[in-house]
This record gives C-alpha cells, sequence and structure tokens, in this order.
C-alpha cells in the first residue's frame, strides 16, 4: 500500500474533516503515513496524532523557520519527544534561504546539533532545503556521516540527487513531478534508482495535477506515483511496492524485512531489497 513520508495533519487546514480523512485512507490505498513535525507545537500534535491512529508514525524536529524557538531547554524536550513510541525520524530539519525568517548562521546550528541528534538517537533524518542546496549539502557530507534519511521535496539537479544518493541518502518525491513545469525533478527520477526513492505528500501544501492548487492529502499520492512509473518506465503497482520498501527499510526496518519476506509487499514483482 501507499507509503506517505510527510504529511502534515496537525496544520489548521485539516481541522474541519481530520478524523473522517484520515480514516478514509485505508479505502484510498493509503497504508502508512509519517506525520512530519516543523514546530515544537507541531512535534507535539505530531505525536498526539500517531498515538491515536495505528496507520500514524511521526518524525519530530524544528523547521529552519522556526529554529529561534530552540535553546537549551527546548532542545532538552525535542531529545524527550524523539524517544516517544511511534518517533521514527528526526525531522524536518535544514535550511531555508527563501523566507530567511531567521539567520543562517542560527539555521545551520541548530541544523547540525539536530543532525547529532538523530545520529545520537539512531534515528533517521529528514532534510529540508530551499534555496540553500550548497549549504546543506555542504553539511550533509561534514555532519551527516553514517546517517540515513530522506531530502524532502527535492528541488536540486538531478546531479545533486545522483550526490545525496551516493551519501546513503533517499529521495523524497511528491506532485511537483505531475507539474508541467517540474522538468527538473522529472530529470531527477529518471536519474535515481527506484530503490533510493520514496513518495511524499508534504500535505496540505503541494497538491498533484489535476488537483494542483487544492488542499492536498495522502489520497492524492497515486498520481506521483503514476508518474513516477510513466517516467521509469514501470508499473504504478511496482513504484507503489517499491517505494512502501524504501520507506519501511528507513523507517522501521523489521517491518520492512516482514513485508519482504511475506509476499513482497503483496505483489508478484522482484522487489530491491
Amino acid at each position: 500500500m501507499i507509503f506517505d513520508t510527510h504529511a502534515h495533519y496537525d496544520d489548521k487546514q485539516f481541522d474541519s474533516d481530520r478524523d473522517a480523512l484520515l480514516n478514509s485512507m485505508e479505502a484510498l490505498g493509503v497504508g502508512t503515513i509519517v506525520n512530519v513535525g516543523a514546530s515544537l507545537e507541531g512535534c507535539r500534535k505530531a505525536i498526539e496524532l500517531a498515538a491515536e491512529y495505528p496507520f500514524i508514525y511521526a518524525a519530530v524536529g524544528v523547521h529552519p523557520d522556526d529554529v529561534g524557538d530552540l535553546n537549551e531547554d527546548t532542545f532538552a524536550k525535542l531529545k524527550t519527544w524523539c524517544q516517544e513510541d511511534k518517533v521514527v525520524a528526526v525531522g524536518e530539519i535544514g535550511l531555508d534561504y527563501y523566507w530567511d525568517t531567521q539567520s543562517h548562521d542560527m539555521q545551520k546550528k541548530w541544523f547540525i546539533r539536530q543532525l547529532e541528534l538523530a545520529r545520537e538517537l539512531e534515528l533517521p533524518v529528514n532534510i529540508h532545503s530551499r534555496d540553500a542546496s550548497e549549504d546543506t549539502f555542504q553539511i550533509m557530507k561534514e555532519h551527516g556521516n553514517g546517517l540515513e534519511g530522506i531530502i524532502h521535496c527535492f528541488s536540486g539537479s538531478k546531479e545533486l540527487a545522483v550526490e545525496y544518493v551516493k551519501l546513503g541518502f533517499h529521495i523524497g518525491v511528491g506532485g511537483v513531478v505531475t507539474f508541467k513545469n517540474g522538468k527538473k525533478l522529472k530529470q531527477v527520477v529518471e536519474a535515481v534508482p527506484l530503490e533510493k526513492i520514496v513518495l511524499e505528500t508534504d500535505c496540505p501544501y503541494l497538491a498533484p495535477e489535476p488537483y494542483r492548487g487544492k488542499r492536498n492529502h495522502s489520497g492524492y499520492i497515486k498520481y506521483v506515483a503514476e508518474e513516477i512509473a510513466r517516467i521509469k518506465q514501470v508499473t504504478y503497482e511496482e513504484v507503489v511496492a517499491q517505494t512502501e520498501i524504501n520507506a519501511r527499510k528507513l523507517y522501521m526496518k523489521t517491518a520492512a524485512e516482514e513485508l519482504i519476506n511475506n509476499g513482497k509487499g503483496g505483489n508478484s514483482i522482484e522487489i530491491v531489497k
């Protein structure tokens, strides 16, 4: 089933119908969702959602726009949250030079601290990078050794994507790949092996065609998988099965092995382990 590696169901855009929407996910072919924290409050809500819904897991981290809220006390709280049940990653963390709400030095400081936290707790990371490709990659080379994770909402070149794959990271692909002006991401999908791609929505943002501009949700991820299948010249079922294995290998290693050993995700195709 579809594994959405990056969602924000704590967002206020879901306040009116959150429970009904989430309870429809199985019927929409969605089996697992990771709700990703961005602010301290978002992290708390992500943990609450994971506790309420069996198919939701949480990632805990502070987005570069919100690192001004971090100090030694709040960072200690973040570390405690990272050790909660069903927290499977540190994220989303990184650099954002587009909005520039925090100084670059402040962003780098807390990005590195959160990478170190992930290493200490042996958790994968979920990386945000916007208009900061060079600095993000440099920090990942210097401080990301031995870590695994996802480069979320990847917007760089295919050459940079290949370099991240060499470092051991997966590329997060969402709705942008379906856009007519998403040529660069389509090239990335073509260049990166399917076993290094994961599906994501970033909902409620970045809805794919034909829902571009609308509120996004995990049920729309099928359009992303269909476009990846077209680019890679494989079946839709292969994309869904392989990306589910990829995500579970990152976030839930034991569950991934069970999925591989018990029928390859329910599809009669070859899954790359």
